[in-house]
């Protein structure tokens, strides 16, 4: 595949081009949207949101919800897994704090067709909003990282038994096929600094892409960072729920763990005490195996590389918004120097024996 046609993708698939530019959503379109499908009486406000329209919807009984018009790029099919997703987690697991459904006005399905005429046809999709604070707002601890182990072992022993048509879908974000984004890494001037986040993908190609198709797969979160997951409102330590559901995906299970991990590498200490923390305790939820553990410490790093690569060339093609875009490479690059230094063969034995004592 040519530089020029992944770098079209890779446009495509983050809603950068502008004849797939979303287009605007009043309040007053979503309170009537609001009302007519879902028979909610609700006052509306804007939130923020990358490719979808998104508004913090408010009942007269102080409940809350979200309302979501889908990005009308957006296939019906990948809406419609988000959502049985979503319905299959609560049925399985009561208890976990996810966004719940709220079904549209005599319809089984979790979404609806908005049409307006000389625009595209959108799906409207209403869901309850969880109460709780971002968790990059938050003091880090050893607490916490367990803390988040444990919610995403639930999570994702939760999702074990679903399938759907669109779990297959192409994602950019997917981190099986983190080759694909190389081409990217040429938006880094420095050749020395590149080598670091190309020396990752070469690990990647060498030792975990030949073993990927043995490893478990299933539908996973595929996105659990701090932006996404929610703090208690008083206690950092506490997990009140995830949010986000939109970068889904059917791959292997240590994926979502490996993605959930890279945000929570420490400053110092051994360089994967972080992920001994989370891995140790998703283990004792969903106990890992050890050729998933095998890879673990090169998942992360690939993650930090996919994280340089998308973000560099966007930043690239977009120096206004620049500083937005790159407001986790920092953390990344530090991460993947830290990691780069560690011998694959010590890297395992350690990693193995820290999460075996839970």
């Amino acid at each position: 595949m040519t530089e020029n046609v992944l770098n079209m993708q890779v446009a495509e698939q983050l809603g950068e081009l502008l004849d797939v530019a979303a287009p605007a959503v009043s309040v007053e379109q979503a309170r009537s949207l609001a009302r007519d499908h879902f028979g909610l009486d609700v006052t509306v406000r804007p939130l923020t949101g990358e490719r979808d329209r998104n508004f913090h919807l408010t009942d007269i009984r102080r409940r809350a919800y979200v309302l979501k018009v889908v990005h009308p790029a957006e296939d019906r099919a990948v809406t419609d897994f988000q959502s049985q997703a979503l319905l299959h987690v609560a049925s399985v697991d009561p208890g976990l704090a996810t966004p719940r459904i709220i079904r549209p006005r005599g319809s089984h399905f979790g979404d609806v067709a908005w049409r307006v005429p000389g625009q595209p046809d959108r799906r409207v999709r209403c869901l309850t909003y969880l109460e709780g604070r971002p968790l990059h707002l938050t003091e880090r601890s050893t607490a916490q990282r367990r803390n988040l182990g444990t919610f995403l072992g639930r999570l994702d022993r939760a999702l074990a038994g679903f399938r759907h048509p669109a779990e297959n879908h192409d994602l950019l974000w997917d981190l099986k096929r983190a080759n694909r984004v190389r081409g990217l890494l040429a938006e880094i001037p420095d050749a020395e600094r590149r080598a670091l986040p190309e020396r990752a993908l070469d690990r990647f190609a060498a030792h975990v892409l030949p073993v990927l198709p043995d490893l478990r797969s299933q539908v996973v979160h595929n996105d659990f960072n701090p932006h996404n997951v929610l703090a208690g409102a008083t206690d950092d330590d506490e997990i009140a729920g995830v949010i986000d559901f939109g970068d889904m995906v059917r791959s292997p299970l240590i994926q979502d763990l490996a993605t959930a991990c890279a945000y929570q590498l420490t400053p110092d200490g051994h360089p994967l005490q972080g992920v001994a923390d989370m891995a140790a305790a998703f283990h004792a939820i969903y106990p890992l195996l050890p050729e998933e553990i095998a890879v673990l410490p090169e998942l992360v790093a690939t993650r930090l590389a996919l994280t340089i690569a998308i973000s560099s060339w966007r930043a690239a093609r977009h120096p206004d918004n620049a500083d937005y875009i790159l407001r986790n490479q920092a953390a990344a690059w530090t991460g993947l120097a830290r990691l780069d230094e560690l011998a694959r063969e010590d890297a395992i034995v350690w990693l193995g024996a820290e999460i075996s004592k839970g």
